[in-house]
């Protein structure tokens, strides 16, 4: 008898749990960065309107796919200033997919990984390692 255990089984799709009918823009400051497999997080303080900080969670692609893209930790330091563009969580919470982050001196990183996730409109324009 063969015993084995897989990660596959427990990764979900985009429409799992993200909204492609909910499109999210949202700027604020880096508080923590998790470049993990096999997907990695960006969580951010985001100011609203009413002066309010809300804590929100972004799904980004693989840590080694991003660093294809340019982007590691050394981007994204806490306390950053970033854009991220992306879709909003099927439940409602602070979460989303990130499909591009934009850093406060014009640098653009694709940061979405899922295969199922909308097309991304925006080319990156960070810098290749």
């Amino acid at each position: 008898m063969a015993i084995s255990s897989s990660n596959a089984f427990a990764h979900h799709a985009f429409s799992a749990e993200f909204d492609a009918n909910q499109p999210i823009e949202l700027t604020g400051v880096v508080t923590k960065l998790e470049l993990v497999n096999p997907h990695s997080w960006l969580y951010f303080d985001v100011k609203k309107a009413d002066g309010k900080v809300e804590n929100w969670g972004f799904e980004f692609g693989a840590p080694f796919s991003l660093k294809q893209k340019g982007l590691t930790k050394s981007s994204l330091p806490i306390g950053t200033q970033v854009t991220l563009k992306g879709f909003r969580a099927k439940n409602g919470l602070n979460f989303g997919y990130a499909v591009t982050a934009t850093l406060a001196d014009g640098r653009i990183f694709t940061t979405g990984g899922a295969p199922d996730a909308p097309a991304n409109q925006q080319k990156s324009s960070a810098p290749k390692p």
